[in-house]
């Protein structure tokens, strides 16, 4: 089950909308969504929760590129939402590091009667390559009251968390 929500920073206070990521493909669509929800480029955060088992932060400010933080990167990489914010980027790896070179595979005429064991080391190496725990920026919301020390430390209800500490935990609980 996931909860996705957008807080957005007015002049009145912070104002929440739930989201749907149905049609979000990219961290660019995702962060065109975040912007329309603020007009004025004031700061607009994206939280995505994954029952207790992840939870994402992406900050967008104006035109700037998106800053995010995952709380648990190989939880994340398993959910469709987390590998929206999982980038090549975020990860520390080249933009097609996954991709195999052709030149490198070993093509034998057997592909399409490979056995399951092989598709499986396959998809071993590529959760190998996202590490468990924390990734991205966890200095998101310094400025915002939440230090990076005590975002790591967040687990169960890490949002409600994070609302509170920003003073909107009641405009989020309205979308819950």
């Amino acid at each position: 089950m996931y909860f996705a929500a957008l807080l957005a920073r007015t002049e009145d206070g912070w104002e929440a909308s739930d989201t749907e990521l149905d049609d979000v493909e990219t961290l660019s669509d995702l962060a065109d969504l975040a912007r329309e929800a603020s007009p004025d480029e004031d700061t607009v955060l994206v939280l995505i929760e994954q029952e207790d088992s992840w939870f994402g932060v992406v900050r967008i400010d104006g035109e700037e590129d998106p800053r995010i933080y995952v709380s648990d990167a190989a939880a994340a990489a398993r959910s469709s939402y987390g590998e929206i914010l999982l980038t090549d980027e975020l990860l520390g790896r080249e933009p097609g590091d996954d991709d195999a070179d052709l030149d490198s595979l070993d093509l034998d005429g057997t592909e399409d009667g490979e056995d399951e064991d092989d598709d499986a080391e396959d998809g071993g190496s590529t959760a190998e390559a996202v590490p468990h725990g924390p990734v991205g920026d966890a200095a998101i919301l310094d400025d915002l009251g939440v230090g990076e020390k005590e975002l790591k430390s967040l687990s169960e209800d890490a949002l409600g968390e994070i609302a509170e500490a920003l003073g909107a935990s009641e405009v989020l609980e309205t979308v819950r």
